[in-house]
């Protein structure tokens, strides 16, 4: 097995739990090995830290899997950790039946993401390493899931940059790619081939149903970037007086449309636009909402991108915060990792000024318990939320 020795000047973060090596934190390779083989890593003292797989190709040129030297990365690792990683949804999530079943290095299985949509599993690999394992990763999945079928949704970009193809289809088995799952009590249809992601954002979760106490039966809501209409299907069962619905794309207007028919909700309005427009639009006319939602993609892909995307996010904070009603609720967020959580918070703040508003926090989180974090690895601190009462200022 090859040796991967590191830096004496580096940051202890390999010690501290963090799951990937970056190529400027090795000092030398020892042995001979291909792209993908587990290697050894070593500090420069010559203490073994951890073992992992290897990609020159990479800048995380080697990603961890196991802390301890003599385990073997075989077909019982596989089973093992796919077993552990199920067992935390089991514990945190009872009865769950659809969820993000792994969650890559959070599930210490770095670069592979399972979400579980009833019996069947969506898979998207994003590591050589982890494609050279494919068929023990196959095997664990089987002997812990017993699903009806495996669909693969490797149509990503970052496979590229590590060397492997983009793909998609099934990998076990037949079955519908329209799925019928449900999350708080709501049901929705789930596209497994062609929706964004693997088909659904399990990560919100927790923070769906954290919108219960804000609605009455008189509530009127604004659920802007609706996508398919989770936090819009939210209000409804909670008992909201009227929803609209608001997103970009026909498709998730659609599928919105489609998912509210499937609940028996019918106090909605869709409106395809442009959320910016929409929200300027609507400030212009003085509508008011007892409680306005944002839940945008993410603005920022890149640390380059901050500065515009903060400018996007205050632009639609702002308008948002100026349509709820006095004693209101606003609910807002961001997927983007770059924008840290005091960044959000301060440009929540400067747009509150801005809309001569006064906020007080209600309410504040990340990803769900099916997308548990790392402590050592802020990268996966990518979700913000947050709920605060609206209170006018003059």
């Amino acid at each position: 097995m090859a040796k991967v020795v590191l830096n004496r000047k580096r940051k202890k973060r390999l010690e501290q739990g963090h799951p990937w090596v970056y190529q400027s934190e090795v000092a030398s390779i020892e042995g001979d090995y291909q792209p993908g083989d587990i290697v050894d890593v070593f500090n420069h003292q010559n203490f073994f830290l951890a073992k992992g797989f290897i990609n020159p190709n990479s800048q995380m040129i080697v990603r961890i899997l196991s802390y301890v030297k003599e385990e073997a990365i075989d077909q019982a690792f596989f089973t093992r950790k796919v077993r552990k990683a199920w067992q935390h949804r089991e514990r945190f999530v009872p009865n769950v039946r659809s969820c993000r079943a792994i969650y890559g290095e959070a599930d210490f299985l770095p670069g592979l993401i399972v979400d579980k949509y009833e019996d069947t599993l969506v898979v998207q690999n994003m590591a050589l390493g982890m494609e050279a394992r494919k068929e023990l990763i196959l095997e664990a999945l089987l002997e812990v899931f017993e699903p009806r079928a495996i669909y693969l949704r490797n149509d990503v970009y970052v496979r590229e940059l590590e060397g492997l193809e983009q793909e998609k289809g099934f990998w076990y088995g037949q079955g519908p790619t329209e799925i019928e799952i449900e999350e708080n009590g709501v049901k929705y249809i789930v596209d497994i081939e062609g929706g964004q992601k693997t088909g659904f954002f399990f990560d919100q979760r927790q923070n769906r149903a954290a919108i219960q106490p804000l609605i009455t039966p008189e509530a009127t809501v604004l659920d802007c970037f609706t996508h398919t209409g989770s936090f819009m299907l939210n209000a409804c069962k909670y008992g909201a007086k009227h929803v609209t619905a608001v997103d970009i794309s026909d498709h998730a207007i659609a599928t919105a449309k489609q998912n509210a028919e499937l609940n028996g909700f019918s106090n909605v309005d869709f409106i395809v636009a442009n959320a910016f427009d929409y929200l300027r639009d609507e400030v212009q006319k003085g509508t008011e909402f007892d409680v306005v939602i944002i839940d945008p993609p993410a603005f920022a892909k890149s640390r380059h991108a901050v500065k515009k995307a903060l400018r996007g996010y205050k632009d639609v904070n702002l308008n948002g915060l100026k349509l709820v009603r006095d004693g209101g609720y606003f609910v807002t967020a961001s997927c983007s990792f770059h924008v840290h959580g005091h960044m959000f918070e301060e440009m929540v703040q400067e747009a509150a000024f801005d809309a001569k508003k006064v906020l007080r926090q209600i309410h504040w989180s990340g990803a769900g318990y099916d997308h548990p974090k790392l402590l050592s690895a802020e990268e996966g601190d990518y979700l913000k939320f947050a709920i605060y009462e609206v209170n006018n200022r003059g």
